[in-house]
């Protein structure tokens, strides 16, 4: 398994930064839609990107420590939130719409046998991870096996035309899994990296943190080995979106990464190929508590904070017409000598 991510094509910054700051605009004005729209000129490489059949993959999988008691819902909400999810009946599904996002559905490693239906992709590892209280979540062969298959539905979706997708995720006691694997890999305390999840209150919240301290004291690992990591601590639908996003940036897509599970699920990834980061818009800071710190750690800014922690993906469905903007500006908008418009005049001079 193998995942060589280069850095993109640096050879059009100048024009593209030149095409940017040409706009009838004064320097600076469109804020963060700026460099969006540089990030996506270099990653394919040209003055006029495009974003061609916009997808959204939503990774779903079961976690072993739900048993620990990390969780107020129960394991079984997982399979009941795909199937609303393949009724069309979720946020997601309401924002993906909004946007004419292709939702995909992908079962990783839910406990539970679906039924076939045109938007869910069979790809279960196992019918969800084991406890990682007492053992490790899984094993580094179905570790290996969730990531090789997310790059696969990553490629293809891009044979398909795509060039932009969005990574989501539905796991009941997914945030701890997040947790852990945030506190482990950015070397951060686990008081620090967890949160109230699907909605515990603070005895809950007591509880969790004090589950998941046990657990990392258990198997007493470090950043320097992401598999082991991620097979200890991981879920199945964190490893395949991994995979997903390593496979997107191998073949030049734009990446919407969102909220805190994936954005660890990207953590993995970053200590796999760091060149990962140029490839990935992360579309707002979770609600969830450690996402804003994770974010920190990677040095990198969302473009929303609107208290979302969802999941889903709903936050890279509500933050793509702004990536659809940043590109939009750049082609559409103006030019200074176009418009016949005096540079000095727009900047107020």
């Amino acid at each position: 398994m193998k995942f060589n991510i280069a850095q993109p094509n640096q050879s059009l910054k100048v024009e593209l930064l030149h095409k940017i700051n040409q706009k009838t605009k004064p320097p600076g004005s469109l804020g963060f839609l700026e460099p969006i729209a540089l990030q996506i000129g270099l990653i394919q490489n040209t003055l006029m990107p495009r974003l061609n059949k916009p997808a959204l993959l939503v990774f779903a999988g079961d976690h072993g420590v739900v048993d620990a008691g990390v969780s107020p819902y129960p394991q079984a909400v997982t399979a009941q939130m795909v199937l609303n999810f393949l009724r069309g009946g979720a946020a997601i599904n309401v924002f993906a719409r909004q946007s004419n996002i292709q939702l995909r559905v992908v079962d990783a490693g839910v406990n539970h046998s679906f039924d076939n239906h045109p938007d869910l992709i069979h790809a279960k590892v196992g019918f969800g991870t084991r406890n990682f209280l007492l053992e490790p979540a899984m094993t580094l062969e179905q570790c290996e096996q969730a990531l090789t298959k997310g790059a696969e539905l990553a490629r293809n979706e891009i044979s398909a035309g795509c060039n932009v997708l969005g990574f989501g995720e539905m796991g009941i006691g997914n945030t701890s899994s997040a947790s852990c694997l945030m506190s482990v890999l950015c070397n951060i305390p686990i008081e620090q990296c967890v949160g109230r999840g699907t909605g515990f209150d603070d005895a809950g919240l007591a509880k969790k943190t004090a589950i998941l301290k046990q657990a990392l004291a258990q198997h007493q690992l470090n950043d320097g080995n992401a598999m082991q990591v991620l097979a200890t601590f991981g879920g199945f639908e964190i490893a395949m979106m991994a995979g997903a996003m390593l496979g997107a940036a191998q073949q030049n897509a734009v990446l919407l990464i969102d909220g805190f599970i994936a954005t660890a699920a990207l953590l993995v990834a970053y200590h796999l190929q760091p060149n990962i980061l140029h490839y990935c818009i992360f579309a707002h800071c979770s609600g969830e508590a450690g996402h804003r710190q994770l974010l920190a750690h990677l040095h990198v800014k969302p473009l929303l904070d609107a208290g979302l922690r969802l999941g889903e993906g709903t936050g890279a469905a509500l933050a793509y017409p702004m990536v659809q903007a940043a590109v939009n500006f750049l082609n559409e908008m103006a030019s200074f000598e176009s418009a016949g418009i005096s540079e000095k005049s727009v900047a107020g001079e």
